[in-house]
């Protein structure tokens, strides 16, 4: 019997008696189709055995390695496809809320009807995926260029998406620049007006990879108004000067610090210290960020600020307004 998909089929007699030739049957005999008008049996049983070739299994997801190292790139700084311009938000040191500034700006720029990308490129410590609400591992179509996942209208990528949230990363630095590499190179952005990447604090491996290998449109430093902060934030200035990277000009975040119970303002780390610093140097001020706990909330909670209606958004879009009417972004 031939059925669909080339299934066969075959009969298990269980009987008892004696076939027309004489010979005892055994229980169990299996009977090949041609033979079965041979002998006759008392059926006590039948068991029905399909074996059928069906559609094909589907081919496992491809997946992509992330930490290789580096391939050669000849002929300078080179753009990123389909990306107009690129924006690297940098601090001197740690704990100055760069990544905060970096989501939070991110989507006000796309609130305001710009194609936004957001890369995070701090490859030890990622915060993007948590901040911006996305925990999902980005697919790849043919494991090697990586789709990269939306949120608040932004599109986004960070190694923190391709890995457990309490993995730790221990790379050297040729595995550190393969990785930014990847993520600039091997993802499919589409179409950007801009791309804010988040770097990690300090003048090291990524920055220097970044700024040697990519066109950056200019840097934007993030610093707290103590005097310990710009400390770092002026070594950051200096490595973009050596780099040859425009600074389009610097953050003053946690300006202020407003009471949600009475509504008094404090200046908890000083007050004014950025701008000044600005002034001094001939950079422009872009503004002041406050220090809220609804920031804090929104950022942990995967729904920045910028993204509600809430009045600490309103900074962020001051912010965001300026960039777009200075071309910036």
């Amino acid at each position: 019997m031939r059925l669909a998909g080339q299934a066969q089929t075959s009969l298990r007699l269980e009987h008892f008696g004696q076939s027309r030739v004489g010979n005892r049957m055994h229980r169990g005999q299996v009977f090949p189709k041609s033979h079965r008008k041979t002998h006759q049996a008392r059926v006590a049983s039948v068991q029905v055995v399909i074996t059928a070739h069906g559609p094909a299994a589907k081919p496992a997801a491809p997946s992509i390695k992330i930490g290789q190292h580096p391939t050669p790139q000849q002929g300078g700084p080179a753009k990123i496809a389909g990306v107009d311009r690129i924006l690297v938000v940098a601090s001197g040191k740690g704990g100055v809320g760069k990544s905060t500034v970096s989501s939070n700006l991110a989507v006000s720029l796309a609130r305001q009807g710009r194609r936004v990308g957001l890369l995070d490129a701090d490859i030890y410590g990622p915060s993007q995926p948590r901040m911006m609400g996305v925990n999902r591992r980005p697919g790849s179509p043919d494991g090697k260029m990586i789709e990269p996942l939306v949120a608040h209208g932004v599109t986004m990528m960070s190694l923190g998406l391709m890995l457990k949230e309490d993995e730790a990363v221990i790379w050297r630095g040729p595995m550190i620049m393969g990785a930014l590499q990847q993520l600039l190179t091997q993802v499919l952005w589409g179409k950007l007006d801009v791309l804010i990447i988040d770097l990690p604090p300090g003048t090291g491996d990524i920055q220097l990879s970044l700024c040697q290998r990519t066109q950056v449109t200019g840097a934007l430093v993030v610093s707290t108004p103590q005097d310990v902060a710009l400390l770092d934030a002026r070594k950051a200035l200096d490595m973009f000067a050596k780099l040859k990277v425009p600074v389009l000009g610097l953050i003053e975040n946690m300006s202020t610090f407003c009471c949600p119970h009475c509504g008094k303002e404090t200046q908890i780390f000083g007050h004014g210290g950025v701008m000044a610093e600005a002034e001094k140097l001939g950079l422009p001020f872009l503004g002041e960020l406050p220090l809220s706990l609804n920031v804090r909330l929104a950022g942990d909670g995967g729904t920045p600020i910028a993204a509600t209606e809430d009045h600490e958004a309103q900074a962020y879009h001051r912010l965001a307004h300026r960039l777009i009417a200075g071309g910036m972004a």
